[in-house]
């Protein structure tokens, strides 16, 4: 028989089911999912991990199964990835796969996912147990321990499960403030060693990633967030340099992902997380995600760069000011420009998302992004388009369009799921064009000191520019 003490942890993100990540080789180890584990080891619970990011497909958790028999099967995703929480089906049909064969062996299966929040009826039909709903560590911890000791699941808030095939959803849980209750991740559980040698192949050094917060306060229309919501809060620096240090001194890692949506958002939080950082005397880089306007207020740059900021990614989304007004962005064209010079004056790079096809856009509102790119030159794009996420504003505007497909299967699916101003195809060419563009305006920048093959390779992206913006012409002309 299992042992009614273990657990066997996983999560649905596979980067070889995502081709455009996959090419990228840059995966981060699933660390919602190791600091639940985390969680359950404290409470005397025996973990063990099926790391699905690297596998080629979910049935290679059956020998996990059959190795450790566990009771339960924890599927917890990484809730601070943004590749989580685009919920693809790619991912949630690997999901269902893993939940199939949980049930095989037995085990008593949850399942806690941004996907799993949205549509929970599809994971319990697909053979769930249980569905925890939002922030789900608490939940978790609740309902094992109640099942261990047979007790009712009705009084567990946060959780959706089936009774005699009638569908039972307990209270909204509330939030965690006390982030630094939690423990540290079970980093031991990663095979850390396997990310390292992707990162050292492709890009020449190693990454790990961190959270220091949770939720994001501000309100753009389109942007889903069911696990967090609009509540913002905050490790203590202390915690958070705690972690860095331990990570460097056990992997020999020195750059981060910080997965926070946004990152020192806190009053005197970044001061306070460069004396920590100084008193273990590490110095870290650090990849961040934040916002223009955040980033202008006064001295905030200067303490990012103080505690080791090497790169920002920054949602810029569009050129034109009408579009951030309709998105409800509650940033300005201006803000984008000054602290993108303002950064790269400190020497740090700045990346920026794009995103193509809200409502209301139109070509003009396309030129001027086109134009932002070659002005600011960042060191780095990520172009998508509008994308209808269940809870946000933006899909309530445009969910009597939405047919059978409602999420892409990948991250570079880019499916219009909704009548836009123009067609698909447009769309598919302008994230290419967008591209060529940006790469052709790069090597401009460095014309001087190109060497052939660069030339060649400016003289090609040329080539193609002007090919994708004769096609964009013909594809605009159809849809006008």
């Amino acid at each position: 028989m299992p042992d009614s003490k273990k657990i066997l942890f996983t999560h649905s993100y596979f980067y070889r089911l995502d081709p455009k990540q996959w090419k990228a080789q840059q995966p981060y180890p699933p660390y919602n999912t190791i600091l639940a584990a985390s969680m359950m080891e404290k409470e005397g619970f025996e973990v063990a991990l099926f790391d699905s990011n690297l596998k080629r497909s979910p049935l290679e958790i059956e020998p996990y199964l059959q190795k450790e028999q566990p009771t339960y099967l924890v599927i917890y995703d990484d809730s601070f990835n943004y590749l989580s929480k685009m919920c693809l089906t790619a991912m949630r049909y690997a999901c269902f796969e893993m939940i199939q064969l949980g049930k095989q062996y037995g085990c008593v299966v949850i399942v806690s996912s941004s996907d799993a929040t949205d549509h929970f009826d599809k994971y319990l039909d697909a053979g769930a147990d249980f569905v925890l709903l939002g922030e789900a560590e608490l939940t978790l911890k609740e309902l094992i321990k109640s099942s261990e000791q047979k007790l009712s699941f009705e009084t567990i808030d946060g959780m959706v499960f089936r009774v005699n095939d009638e569908t039972v959803k307990t209270k909204k849980r509330t939030i965690l403030t006390s982030l630094d209750l939690l423990p540290m991740p079970a980093w031991d559980l990663v095979k850390i060693g396997d990310y390292q040698q992707i990162w050292q192949k492709r890009h020449g050094y190693f990454s790990l990633n961190i959270a220091t917060t949770r939720g994001c306060p501000y309100k753009c229309n389109w942007c889903a967030k069911p696990i967090y919501g609009n509540r913002y809060n905050s490790r203590s620096p202390q915690k958070v340099a705690d972690e860095i240090a331990f990570l460097m001194k056990t992997y020999q890692v020195n750059h981060f992902w910080i997965c926070d949506d946004i990152f020192g958002l806190k009053p005197g939080w970044v001061k306070q997380f460069k004396a920590s950082l100084e008193e273990k005397k590490v110095k870290p880089k650090l990849k961040i995600q934040s916002r223009a306007d955040l980033l202008l207020k006064e001295d905030t740059i200067q303490d990012l760069v103080e505690v080791g900021l090497d790169e920002v990614w920054m949602g810029a989304e569009s050129g034109s000011q009408k579009i951030l007004d309709a998105m409800d962005k509650g940033i300005t064209t201006l803000e984008i420009e000054k602290s993108t010079q303002l950064l790269k004056q400190k020497g740090v790079k700045v990346a920026f998302f794009l995103q193509y096809g809200y409502l209301g856009e139109h070509w003009e509102d396309i030129e001027k992004t086109l134009s932002m790119v070659k002005q600011l030159l960042p060191s780095d794009l990520g172009i998508s388009v509008s994308y209808p996420l269940p809870g946000t504003g933006f899909h309530e505007k445009v969910k009597a369009e939405l047919q059978t497909k409602q999420n892409w299967e990948h991250s570079n699916d880019l499916a219009m799921m909704y009548q836009a101003t123009f067609s698909p195809e447009f769309y598919r060419q302008l994230h290419q064009h967008t591209h060529r563009v940006y790469q052709k305006e790069k090597l401009l920048k460095n014309f001087q000191n190109l060497s052939t093959k660069s030339l060649i390779k400016l003289s090609y992206l040329w080539f193609r520019e002007k090919i994708s913006y004769r096609k964009l012409i013909g594809l605009r002309s159809e849809a006008l």
